[in-house]
């Protein structure tokens, strides 16, 4: 079992926000003390609020998040139907450990979101979806006397159970599988009702604005991209991290770069980048995805890294799809061929091609993340590329750096 430690702003010279301090979990009566009780207020004043704050989305797309409220709630109004709000917690990413770490540490304060959210967009029907602690945050609400009651719901593991039109048909008591996203969710979503599907982190933040204001939550990033975010980060030979962290915050200060050859931001649908121009970012909402940093040592190889991840993937599509069904196997099974060290004839050309073909043609975005991470690949490690077809490869050291459930599929 991987162990998970935490690490709050003061790694990175800011206050906690999100975090209870010292890893503790925070009990309902330790949250208010810390953060006060909440305040529901009126839900337009909520939404111009929220406008002002720029906080985006933290599930991966950095969608804004007063434009999602927005939308749910009018598509409430045009169809006469109330709306469903669903806290994804479901992380099926198996590199993060962010939304499981800040729903163990501080739930309370995803359940005050998740209070905001609902009555913003008036919701009559509220979930928290998870794959894991379902137990204890049942306990958490237990001590709550939420204005509207709140159903955990338990999600079998898989890679695309939190995408949200998978969780729509799962709460509707449908498999969890993606659909085409006309209507999208937020029209039509769990039982044909306008739905919200929000993040964790995002609720949790929401509950931070609505508490402290829009001037507060952007006194911590950049203009551009305010507030602050979580973030997983994979060292070798260290334990795995969740840090708070500002956005803006140069990566060489999350990540120690020396003796590193690559840094994978994002994740699993996710880019490589070489650690020379890894010390020339910033942390920024549009590159972070799931919220994983990885540093990739240079005794490592990337491109064996990337074709465990891509057959990891490729098991885990929907198989809805043809892209999924036949494009994602077949790029997977090319690039382990461009992992083992001998001739690799046109399987380069191949690879990139049929990248191209799927790209775009799927239910949902599983194939267009998976095509992020392999073009990034090819470019990041082109030149282990062309050692490995000269039969050789450079790594001493054949230890995974990135977790995969179920290696034995």
């Amino acid at each position: 079992m991987t162990t998970t430690t935490t690490t709050t702003f003061t790694d990175v010279y800011m206050s906690p926000r999100l975090l209870a301090p010292g890893g503790t979990a925070a009990d309902l009566s330790t949250h208010e003390l810390r953060y006060g009780p909440l305040s529901y207020g009126d839900p337009d004043t909520l939404l111009r609020t929220v406008a002002e704050s720029g906080l985006t989305g933290r599930g991966g797309a950095a969608f804004p998040t007063y434009r999602k409220l927005v939308a749910v709630a009018d598509a409430s109004r045009r169809t006469g139907r109330a709306p469903v709000v669903v806290a994804n917690g479901a992380e099926g990413e198996p590199a993060s450990r962010k939304d499981k770490t800040l729903l163990r540490l501080s739930p309370h304060l995803v359940l005050d979101g998740l209070q905001l959210a609902a009555r913003a967009v008036g919701a009559g029907e509220a979930h928290l979806a998870v794959e894991d602690g379902a137990s204890y945050l049942e306990s958490a609400l237990a001590q709550r006397n939420d204005p509207l009651p709140v159903q955990v719901i338990r999600l079998p593991k898989r890679f695309l159970s939190g995408q949200a039109s998978a969780l729509a048909q799962y709460v509707s008591g449908n498999a969890p599988l993606p659909r085409h996203q006309h209507p999208p969710v937020r029209e039509r979503g769990v039982r044909k009702a306008p739905t919200l599907v929000q993040n964790v982190e995002t609720l949790a933040h929401l509950a931070l604005v609505a508490r402290y204001g829009a001037d507060w939550f952007r006194s911590a990033g950049t203009p551009t991209q305010p507030g602050s975010t979580l973030c997983t980060l994979h060292v070798p030979g260290r334990e795995v991290r969740v840090v708070e962290a500002p956005f803006g915050l140069p990566l060489n200060r999350l990540l120690p770069l020396e003796g590193t050859s690559a840094v994978l931001v994002g994740g699993y649908h996710g880019t490589w980048i070489p650690a020379a121009e890894a010390a020339q970012r910033t942390l920024d909402a549009g590159d972070l995805g799931a919220g994983v940093l990885a540093a990739l040592p240079t005794n490592r190889c990337g491109v064996t890294e990337t074709a465990r991840v891509l057959r990891y993937l490729a098991l885990q599509s929907a198989g809805q799809c043809g892209p999924c069904l036949n494009g994602l196997p077949r790029i997977a099974s090319a690039f382990q061929t461009l992992a083992t060290p001998g001739p690799q004839a046109n399987t380069r050309q191949d690879v990139a091609r049929w990248s191209g073909l799927v790209e775009g043609r799927g239910a949902c975005h599983h194939p267009d993340g998976t095509v992020r991470l392999v073009r990034s690949a090819l470019t990041t490690f082109a030149a282990e590329l062309d050692t490995h077809a000269r039969g050789l490869c450079t790594a001493s050291d054949a230890t995974p750096l990135l977790p995969i459930p179920n290696e034995a599929h």
